[in-house]
């Protein structure tokens, strides 16, 4: 029988036994049926078989050994012995396998988010050849970044155009919103703006059509369009595409040359694009712009350095040629000494791994110290199984059975507990995974991302898996095989029981599910405390009641020198509207991210300040008082005085003790912002200007009037004050389209992108807080098994005591004083850990440190009443136990 066979007929011992024994007999009966052939007679030839094949006993076990080589037999066996043993403790059984899922479930979630943002390839042809170039260290805030990724301006781009010999191709792409359909009609949909090799050197092959190639980027009219696969089922019904498909886009009729394929979703992990459109490449770029991201394809025999090593020696001559020309000296001394690097782009481009990476790295150590409980769990329910097994463990010894026999066998029993919980908690994972995924969503705008359980998701699972059966079954099974027959059996239940350090690792183990309950609870604690400092905190400025406005005219033909009289008219049209408060504009929309910093010098003092143009209503429309000097007027154009109202920052920094109003501020000059003079007529409060964590900085305010003609444009941002709320906006929309027909028109609330701007401290508070909530609940669970454990095992010490008069109260506090002495010291411990950990996590908190006594006294308060809770019941028991019946079980 061929060794396949015999591993598949393992599930049927006895069947195969037959069957071996059958065959057995067939051979003999051939050799028989042949040495009769031969002349032999009946007697002798059965005699020579038998002689020739042995004892058929001998012969059976020979056959059967073979199976027992190959190691298939004795894990059969027990492996069905387990699963028999399983099925008639289902209480344990579930409660082990449900705590593991919990644990690796959460692990694998947490690894799954970051395998999708930080380790998985793009969709497209050999991705590790594919290589960003950036300027190394970054611009240093010079010039204007026009996107989130944008590295290079169009003369940077041009150049490494003509210079890209490490590259086989080189390309330039951007993100941008865009607008779908009739102006007044529009939908905002996410665009890219790619050079005509974009596709071919990614590999992306069409999934219907032909997609964007060089000849379709020429001049900076865009008459063809590429739409994803996603935009294509979902808003063009999956319509085939023909040469009279078109769509609207930004106003303009544009024909659809094909559909990306569906696994191709553009180059920023988290995101999707729903068009892709040529990049206009205008005769006279603006230098000060960067507005591009380049990418290309090693060539074979190039690698990151030698790339980079090659565009660094042609970086002087790339700087030198693309200088912008309206910045002072030592600015563009600076711009030139900028030097080009490659980095690898295999796994595309993400905002979600600087944002959020630092948080899911810290997810994935909560989740592992989750497990870990977790798995402190699992080892006292071993524990406490092997101690009931003692009995069993010390017969089968006696009766013959290796130390290593029964250890291979609990291990078994690990390794399935363990295998279990895996696969519950790889299915957990990815409802978890998504949970994850949705909590990084804000109002505006959704996190796209593919959970997928890939074989590095499997990997991760079965390692850990594996991890937790040798880890933590090892010593248990290591503890169950020691039992010494003769003691074992002579000394009964009782003296398996009695001897009460076969409990002091159980005890450890509930010591170190307490440490780290404390460890989890005060991060809990830190972060939930964290994102309430930030939601609470005064930004200096009005949050509820305020609605912004971007409001774009792309067909008005304003004259520079009009659009201020343009955009005051707009406020006033704003301001006329039923139930709306007030209203102003504004070229930064405070805590949105967004910064615009001018140079100046002001005295002797030179330095960088955020610049803000503002209408004359903004401090009023935003409840920010004037505190001295005056406010701006509609008299403050660019044909009088320039002034500027400063808040207590910009004082302190740069004044100090001389008095601000009638001090003059040089601005230096940046492309189409020349240089000017501004006086101080008005001073402010300190307010939040891009983000709730920034400390208060320098902050100057200019009249929106004086804003530099060749800066401005057909397009407003409004803040608007309103009392009845979404009544109040639908009254402005329909006041500015009847008056606008063609205005782009997208309204937010102002408090709730505020919000939106938190959803990593709300991801880390939330997500902190339920695994804060897990682990306490593992302690209650690990805590109340080992105690009701312990008290079955004292059973009849409970009774002696009781008959020989020991109180309720005594017995109680005989119970609670184990409880007492292992909170102790798991909480000192956890707290030790707790600060050591917490310096890991101080710079995610704000307004608190990681060494809060508040917070710390909290959690061990927390932890003490969820023990003493967990241990009451079980003292409580014991403390009403009838000593006659704990007596007659003796």
């Amino acid at each position: 029988m061929g060794v396949f066979r015999r591993i598949l007929a393992l599930g049927k011992r006895s069947a195969l036994s037959s069957e071996n024994e059958r065959e057995l007999r067939e051979h003999i009966q051939m050799r028989i049926d042949a040495n009769v052939a031969n002349g032999m007679s009946r007697e002798r030839a059965t005699r020579e078989a038998r002689l020739r094949f042995g004892n058929p006993v001998v012969m059976k076990e020979r056959v059967e050994a073979e199976d027992a080589a190959l190691g298939l037999d004795s894990l059969f066996r027990d492996a069905r012995y387990a699963l028999r043993g399983f099925a008639k403790s289902p209480g344990f059984t579930a409660v082990a396998i449900l705590t593991l899922a919990l644990g690796i479930g959460a692990n694998t979630a947490v690894f799954q988010l970051l395998d999708a943002v930080r380790l998985r390839s793009l969709p497209i042809a050999t991705p590790q050849e594919l290589a960003e170039l950036r300027i190394a260290g970054g611009n240093h805030g010079l010039g204007v970044n026009d996107g989130p990724y944008s590295q290079f301006t169009i003369p940077m781009w041009q150049e490494v155009q003509r210079n890209h010999e490490p590259f086989s191709g080189v390309f330039g792409w951007r993100s941008t919103d865009m607008l779908v359909g009739k102006l007044s009609e529009a939908k905002r949909i996410h665009g890219l703006e790619v050079t005509g090799e974009f596709f071919s050197i990614l590999g992306v092959a069409p999934f219907q059509g032909r997609l964007l190639e060089p000849q379709d980027g020429t001049g900076c009219e865009p008459s063809r369009v590429v739409v994803s696969y996603p935009y294509w089922k979902s808003q063009m019904g999956g319509q085939p595409i023909t040469p009279s498909s078109t769509m609207m886009l930004d106003g303009k009729s544009l024909q659809v040359l094909g559909v990306t394929p569906p696994s191709f979703f553009g180059l920023v992990v988290g995101d999707r694009f729903d068009v892709a459109v040529p990049r206009c490449i205008p005769p006279n770029p603006r230098r000060e712009v960067f507005t591009l991201n380049v990418m290309g394809r090693l060539k074979p025999g190039w690698n990151l350095d030698r790339a980079s090593a090659y565009f660094g020696a042609l970086s002087t001559g790339i700087f030198e040629n693309t200088a912008p020309s309206d910045y002072r000296a030592d600015a563009i001394k600076l711009y030139k000494s900028f030097r080009l690097a490659a980095y690898p782009a295999g796994s595309g481009v993400s905002s979600l791994r600087e944002t959020y990476d630092r948080s899911l790295q810290m997810l994935l150590a909560i989740t592992g110290l989750v497990l870990l409980i977790a798995c402190a769990n699992l080892a006292n329910l071993m524990l406490a199984r092997a101690s009931t097994r003692r009995r069993e463990m010390a017969i089968r010894i006696a009766l013959g059975a290796s130390r290593t026999r029964l250890l291979s066998q609990l291990l078994i029993e690990s390794a399935l507990l363990a295998f279990s919980g895996a696969v519950c908690g790889v299915a957990l994972s990815q409802p978890l995974s998504q949970l994850l995924v949705n909590s990084l969503n804000t109002s505006q705008s959704s996190i796209q991302l593919t959970i997928a359980t890939d074989w590095r998701v499997l990997l991760f699972a079965a390692a850990v898996a594996m991890l937790t059966a040798v880890v933590f079954g090892t010593f248990p099974a290591l503890r169950g095989t020691k039992a010494d027959p003769v003691t074992a059996l002579k000394s009964g239940a009782r003296g398996v029981v009695g001897n009460r350090e076969r409990f002091s690792v159980q005890r450890l183990m509930v010591v170190a599910q307490i440490a780290v309950s404390m460890v989890l609870l005060v991060g809990a604690l830190l972060f939930v405390r964290s994102y309430r400092n930030l939601v609470t905190l005064n930004p200096g400025m009005r949050e509820s009641g305020i609605t912004v406005a971007y409001i774009g005219f792309p067909e008005a033909k304003i004259e520079p020198g009009n659009v201020a009289a343009f955009k005051r008219q707009l406020i006033a049209d704003v301001r006329a509207v039923p139930g709306v408060e007030n209203a102003a504009s504004t070229t930064n929309t405070p805590l949105s991210g967004v910064t615009w910093s001018h140079e100046f010098r002001v005295g002797d003092n030179q330095g960088n300040s955020r610049f803000t143009y503002t209408s004359p209503t903004y401090f009023a429309t935003m409840s920010i008082p004037l505190l001295t000097g005056r406010a701006f007027a509609d008299a403050d154009t660019n044909s009088a005085p320039l002034v500027l109202l400063v808040n207590q920052a910009f004082i302190r920094k740069y004044l100090g003790n001389t008095p601000p109003i009638g001090q003059r501020v040089h601005v230096m000059p940046e492309p189409q912002y020349p240089e000017r003079t501004y006086q101080i007529v008005g001073t402010i409060p300190d307010t939040k200007y891009n983000s709730l964590r920034a400390e208060m900085e320098p902050i100057a305010f200019v009249p929106a009037a004086q804003m530099p003609a060749t800066a401005d444009g057909p397009w407003a941002a409004l803040m608007i004050a309103s009392s009845t709320g979404p009544t109040a906006i639908a009254g402005v929309r329909l006041a500015i389209e009847a008056k606008y027909p063609n205005a782009v028109l997208q309204f937010f609330d102002f408090q709730q992108g505020i919000r939106d701007n938190l959803v990593g401290d709300r991801m880390m508070a939330m997500l902190s807080g339920f695994f804060g909530i897990l682990a306490a609940l593992l302690v209650v669970v690990g805590l109340y098994g080992v105690l009701s454990f312990f008290i079955a095992h004292r059973r009849n010490e409970i009774g002696i005591r009781i008959a020989l008069g020991a109180r309720r109260g005594q017995v109680i506090g005989l119970v609670m004083r184990d409880t007492g002495t292992m909170l102790l010291v798991g909480v000192v411990l956890g707290t030790l850990l707790a600060l050591f950990a917490g310096r890991t996590a101080s710079s995610m908190l704000f307004g608190l440190k990681a060494y809060d006594l508040d917070t710390l006294i909290f959690a061990m308060v927390l932890l003490a009443a969820i023990a003493l809770t967990a241990s009451w019941l079980p003292a409580l028991k014991a403390s009403r136990l009838d000593p006659v019946d704990a007596l007659r079980s003796e």
